[in-house]
């Protein structure tokens, strides 16, 4: 899908054609709307295809007519009816007279500037929006990071009234959301730190200011995805522990369980033996068997129970 816009009268208003300060928004793009715009624009269609590709790697590459950039943006899945937090790679291409991004779906770090919530911002500004645009996916990192540490609390207060398989896979992924973005940030970060030695990404004079604001945005970013992490990681050993503790003292009460159960189960399969027994004539014999068996089984569960094994 193509959408163009530009800014008119301190107002974005999508169009129809393109001409000098369009912004092109790609969304999921046909073969044939790549063609079309890498024409239109002088781009390389090999570098229109690139943010496509999931497992791209978030870089900045300097040609003669224009700057590509590629980095992870985060967004949100659905899976079984639950919500899960991945990264997708966003290209923002720069040319002498547009911006372009790709993307492979739709996210709220571009609707935001589509629908015109964001302040100062204008197309034909393009290091100036392109620098926005970084701003607003720092932004949404630390957004996400703090619902990934809301929705782990939420676990957490599960896990205290049920241990349960369930509550444990949803902590996994929330920890494999956590990876995800961790591994995105340090990639980005790399990217922005490069930037600030590319003269194409600096032309207007606080330009510089909103990239080193970009910079310390996605290093805090970092620090909360490793300390989330890192409080994870903790909750789940904690977690497996109590879980196999509870095992053990499951497994323990079973044991001796079996141990008191036996006594009567040996006397009787002594007795039961097609052989000549104690007790076989006697009247009250199996009274007898009854009442020893009952009373050794009693002693075993004091004795037992005196040392702490209940």
């Amino acid at each position: 899908m193509i959408r163009m816009f530009r800014t008119m009268d301190d107002t974005i208003q999508q169009v129809e054609e393109t001409f000098e300060g369009v912004w092109i928004a790609l969304t999921a793009p046909t073969q044939v709307e790549l063609k079309q715009v890498a024409e239109t624009c002088g781009v390389d269609i090999d570098h229109l295809r690139a943010p496509l590709d999931e497992e791209e790697r978030s870089r900045i590459e300097v040609e003669d007519d224009y700057t590509m950039t590629i980095v992870d943006i985060p967004v949100t899945e659905e899976r079984q009816e639950k919500e899960y937090y991945v990264t997708i790679p966003c290209g923002i291409i720069i040319t002498k007279t547009n911006i372009i991004t790709i993307c492979l779906e739709d996210t709220p770090i571009l609707e935001g500037f589509m629908d015109g919530r964001v302040r100062n911002f204008f197309t034909f500004r393009k290091t100036r929006f392109f620098l926005q645009i970084l701003n607003r996916n720092a932004a949404m990192y630390l957004q996400y990071l703090r619902m990934i540490d809301k929705k782990s609390d939420e676990v957490e207060k599960k896990l205290h009234i049920s241990t349960t398989n369930a509550e444990l896979i949803d902590l996994l992924e929330l920890e494999k959301s956590l990876v995800y973005f961790t591994t995105s940030l340090r990639s980005n970060q790399i990217v922005f730190e490069r930037m600030l030695k590319a003269d194409a990404i600096k032309k207007y004079p606080e330009d510089e200011d909103l990239l080193e604001d970009v910079i310390i945005e996605n290093e805090q970013a970092i620090e909360m995805a490793d300390i989330y992490s890192d409080i994870l990681s903790g909750t789940m050993d904690a977690y497996a522990s109590v879980i196999s503790n509870n095992l053990n003292i499951v497994m323990k009460v079973l044991a001796v369980i079996t141990i008191i159960m036996s006594i009567p189960t040996m006397i009787a399969s002594f007795w039961g033996m097609n052989v000549s027994v104690p007790l076989e004539n006697n009247p009250h014999g199996f009274a007898i068997l009854i009442t020893v068996s009952v009373v050794l089984t009693v002693g075993g569960y004091w004795i037992l129970s005196k040392k702490d094994l209940f």
